[in-house]
C-alpha cells in the first residue's frame, strides 16, 4: 500500500494512493453515467478530510487530468481564491458529469464570480457550459430571485428546452421547476409549460421518489411545504 503519512504528499504520491483504491465494479457503475473514475466518494471525502485545504496541492491535481484527482481538488480548494477566467477554463475541462457538477456545487457557487459567470454561461453555445448557468440560475430562483427577469427564463425554457441536448435539458427543466415552486406568482404558468413539453414526463422513478417531471415534481414540493405550514 501506498504510504500516506506525510503531511504534505506529492501529486504522485496521491494519485499512487487514489490508484490503489480504484474498483473495478464502482469504475462500471460509473461509466454507465458518462463518468471515468472508480474510487467510491466516501473514501475520496477521506482523503480530503486528511488533507484538509490545500489551494496549490488543488492546482497540480486539477493538471493531472485524472477525474478522481480533479474531484479530490476540487474538495481541498479555497473557492475564492479562483480567477473568473480560471473557473471558466476548468469547466471547460471538466469532461465528466460528476466533476462538472463538483466544479459548479462546491467552488463555482461559493466564487465572488459566480453570478458573472452565470450571465456568461447562459448565453454559451456550448450546451455543457450552457447547462452550468442554469445550474446556477437555478440557485439564484430559489435563494436570490431580486433582479431576475423570471417571465424572461421561462420564454427561454419555453422555446428551448425540449430540443436541448440530455444534460441542458434537465438543468432547464430543474431551473422551470424552481420557478414554479419558488415562486406562485408564476406557477401556474410553469405547470402548462411542463405540461406541454412533456420533457421527461416518462422518466423512471424509484417509488417514494419525486419525478423530476416539472408538474409533478412542482405538486409535490410545495405539498410538502403547505403540510409544513
Amino acid at each position: 500500500m501506498t504510504d500516506t503519512t506525510l503531511a504534505t504528499p506529492t501529486t504522485a504520491q496521491i494519485l499512487a494512493e487514489l490508484a490503489d483504491l480504484a474498483d473495478a465494479r464502482i469504475g462500471d457503475v460509473n461509466a454507465r453515467h458518462g463518468d471515468d473514475h472508480a474510487v467510491n466518494l466516501g473514501q475520496l471525502r477521506a482523503i480530503a478530510k486528511r488533507l484538509k485545504v490545500q489551494p496549490d496541492l488543488a492546482l497540480a491535481l486539477w493538471a493531472t487530468d485524472d477525474s478522481a484527482a480533479r474531484l479530490l481538488a476540487i474538495l481541498i480548494s479555497r473557492p475564492r481564491t479562483y480567477a473568473l477566467a480560471d473557473l471558466d477554463r476548468m469547466l471547460r475541462e471538466a469532461r465528466t458529469p460528476k466533476v462538472h457538477e463538483w466544479l459548479v456545487s462546491y467552488i463555482v457557487k461559493k466564487s465572488p464570480h459566480a453570478e458573472a459567470l452565470r450571465i456568461a454561461w447562459l448565453a454559451d453555445g456550448d450546451p455543457i457550459v450552457a447547462s452550468a448557468g442554469w445550474t446556477l440560475t437555478t440557485e439564484r430562483v430559489a435563494k436570490k430571485p431580486e433582479g431576475l427577469d423570471l417571465d424572461g427564463l421561462l420564454d427561454r425554457i419555453e422555446v428551448e428546452m425540449a430540443s436541448a441536448p440530455d444534460r441542458l435539458q434537465w438543468e432547464m427543466n430543474h431551473t422551470l421547476a424552481q420557478i414554479g415552486i419558488s415562486h406562485p406568482d408564476r406557477r401556474a404558468r410553469a405547470i402548462d409549460i411542463g405540461e406541454r413539453l412533456e420533457v421527461l414526463k416518462d422518466y423512471p422513478t424509484p417509488p417514494n421518489c419525486t419525478s423530476p417531471f416539472a408538474p409533478a415534481w412542482i405538486a409535490e414540493i410545495v405539498r410538502r411545504q403547505d403540510a409544513t405550514r
